[in-house]
């Protein structure tokens, strides 16, 4: 018999998953309708060049993220005004790059080799040991972005609070459907073991996992766990946190979310991340 607790994690769980599959939705409409704006343009430049130098046309538009806020794709702001108090620091200056790529980068680190990816945020340094023998295609693209700088200047865009509990990062446009242009294979999923009636394992704190939506969907975007989470086995984990940086997390967690109580939502707290690295050691 599945008790109330079960079901309400189940719950949380589908919830968080049909929110990654929505980010896939928006980023192909995304493209699709970029391509034919961009056609649109084209035409329209050559008719109005001088109209188009002064401002008269915009093609900016806002997206929706997972959790339904809707942060700036430019530089990285204060969340609404909270009771809560920010427990992080102004963010350095400075923008999300906009650098994408058509394909995954060629293998180019020692799957045999520690490395360590740290996230310099404004809430405090989250260092993070990363798997290269169990998950190198994952590793070797975070270490080609981070050595590119496609992680400075982000924002973590989404926190979840009830069932699952993660902090969700990893996204240039802080909208919930930005990436690096490719995506990646599913790598290292049987790391926690065997699925439960419910269909999913525990996810531990202190883990960091790829956001998908959907099998070899995953991009840049990534979470990282700050309480054990039931979510079914189909996110590469390919990273711990230090336990200095699970206090960071902590911290992070404890300032709460924008979602009116839903437990879902962009994090009160200023987490962006200032510089990204990825370092062999």
């Amino acid at each position: 018999m599945v008790t109330k607790d079960q079901r309400r994690r189940q719950l949380a769980r589908e919830k968080f998953e049909r929110q990654q599959a929505r980010r896939v939705d928006h980023t192909r409409r995304s493209r699709r309708r970029n391509a034919v704006v961009a056609a649109v343009v084209a035409v329209v430049v050559a008719a109005v060049g001088t109209a188009w130098a002064a401002g008269a046309f915009d093609s900016s538009k806002k997206k929706d993220d997972a959790a339904g806020a809707t942060p700036s794709a430019s530089a990285p702001t204060t969340p609404a005004a909270t009771h809560v108090a920010d427990p992080c620091e102004k963010a350095a200056p400075g923008s999300p790059g906009t650098a994408t790529w058509k394909k995954a980068p060629a293998m180019a680190i020692d799957q045999s080799a520690k490395y360590t990816f740290t996230l310099k945020t404004t809430c405090g340094d989250i260092p993070i040991a990363l798997d290269a023998a169990k998950a190198p295609a994952t590793v070797n693209s975070f270490k080609f972005l981070a050595d590119k700088g496609f992680f400075d200047h982000t924002r973590c865009h989404r926190l979840t609070s009830k069932g699952i509990y993660v902090l969700q990062c990893g996204d240039p446009t802080a909208s919930g459907s930005g990436g690096p242009g490719y995506t990646l294979p599913d790598e290292n999923l049987t790391a926690f073991g065997k699925a439960d009636a419910q269909g999913s394992v525990t996810y531990p704190a202190g883990t960091v996992a790829m956001a998908n939506s959907g099998p070899k969907t995953g991009g840049s975007q990534f979470f990282l766990v700050y309480k054990d989470s039931p979510l079914q086995p189909n996110y590469t984990p390919f990273g711990t946190m230090s336990a200095d940086g699970l206090k960071v997390l902590d911290k992070i967690a404890a300032a709460g979310e924008n979602s009116g109580g839903q437990g879902d939502g962009a994090p009160n707290a200023t987490a962006v991340i200032n510089k990204a690295t990825v370092t062999k050691s």
